[in-house]
């Protein structure tokens, strides 16, 4: 049986955020508003709701284009890097940017490819507002990630890391998810599927993603 088969014999795990009006988004993003712009009870034979929202808003992948004027938009992103096996890596411990020594110090499991960043951040998505004070990755963090051959990196909140680790991670083709809620998720090994929505030009894309526990 492969991978994927194993895993979706077991009880998926939701990792991603609802969306709904006055959620937390990035300093600066666009909110989300929700409203009906066909309705049963105006009359119309169908409900049909008028989504507005950012591209970067609750769980929802970067596109190397956010940062990378040429880069690949979210509709030319391969899907590869986000779908299979992964590792959530309990790093609760660490109170600032993470760096080389915080990352050298997760003692991420040998051969994996898929590293999900469970921090002190989870705490945040309790909040209606934006927090600026969260923990994330800075160049020499990301940097380590690459080294060790990291195809995908995903975070418990809007961003992964300052600008620097963003250019190095999309620079080097690494897939980037943000904006995940990993509360009731233990660290260990899982199946991931993440699919951002295929958005033309876009520089980003919400997402719905899912892990299933390891099958051993």
């Amino acid at each position: 049986m492969t991978d994927l088969a194993q895993a979706i014999a077991a009880r998926p795990i939701d990792v991603s955020v609802t969306v709904r009006p006055e959620m937390p988004v990035y300093a600066g993003d666009p909110g989300v508003t929700v409203e009906l712009a066909r309705s049963i009870a105006r009359g119309d034979p169908a409900n049909v709701s008028q989504l507005k929202l950012g591209a970067h808003t609750g769980t929802h992948v970067d596109a190397p284009r956010h940062f990378i004027p040429k880069g690949e938009a979210a509709s030319e992103l391969p899907l590869e890097p986000f779908i299979g096996p992964c590792a959530v890596v309990d790093a609760t411990a660490e109170s600032g940017p993470l760096g080389r020594a915080a990352v050298d110090s997760l003692e991420l499991p040998t051969g994996v490819e898929r590293v999900l960043l469970k921090t002190s951040n989870s705490a945040l998505w309790d909040r209606d507002a934006f927090e600026p004070d969260f923990v994330r990755l800075n160049a020499d963090g990301a940097d380590a990630l690459i080294d060790r051959g990291i195809r995908l990196v995903g975070i418990d909140y809007l961003s992964v890391g300052d600008l620097n680790a963003h250019l190095l991670l999309l620079g080097a083709g690494v897939g980037v998810i943000e904006g995940l809620d990993l509360r009731g998720v233990d660290h260990g090994d899982y199946f991931l599927v993440c699919l951002p929505l295929k958005i033309a030009g876009s520089d980003g894309a919400p997402a719905r993603a899912v892990l299933w526990p390891a099958t051993r």
